[in-house]
């Protein structure tokens, strides 16, 4: 399977809904439609800290994509990049398009001088784990959350 990676558009919208939906159900999660559309006008806002990028197969149709938040850390001059979203369609999955999401959010990261790239996943999450250990090394962290 033939794709590029390439930084998400605003005429990206209609097929970027649907992977987006993917991610969130995935993770038994809704969000109010203002939420959604949020999200997608800060991927095309310069001034804004995230950003995405798409898998995009030869014919136009989107495979994946990844969305980060760019930001500060008290223990480093550099900026870190939490890789917060990743998701590739059910038919792209096994052709290297999760490394390939993963693997240039690295190369943004070498070219822009960040001191870590750095993501969360469910514990349950066995199939997206062994690209995971591939690529990443485990931190051995546990998150905690409030509220």
């Amino acid at each position: 399977m033939s794709f590029a990676i390439r930084d998400i558009r605003r005429e990206d919208r209609p097929q970027w809904e649907p992977l987006w939906a993917g991610y969130l159900d995935f993770y038994n999660a809704t969000l109010a439609p203002e939420i959604t559309d949020a999200t997608f006008a800060r991927f095309l806002d310069p001034n804004s800290n995230l950003f995405a990028l798409v898998a995009e197969r030869e014919d136009g149709a989107l495979l994946g994509i990844v969305q980060c938040v760019l930001h500060d850390h008290g223990w480093s001059q550099k900026k870190f990049c939490y890789l917060e979203d990743l998701f590739v369609s059910a038919e792209a999955r096994g052709a290297g398009v999760g490394r390939a999401l993963i693997e240039a959010v690295y190369a943004r990261a070498d070219a822009s001088d960040w001191g870590r790239v750095y993501w969360l996943t469910h514990e349950t999450n066995v199939n997206a784990r062994k690209l995971y250990d591939q690529v990443a090394t485990n931190s051995g962290f546990i998150q905690y959350r409030w509220p």
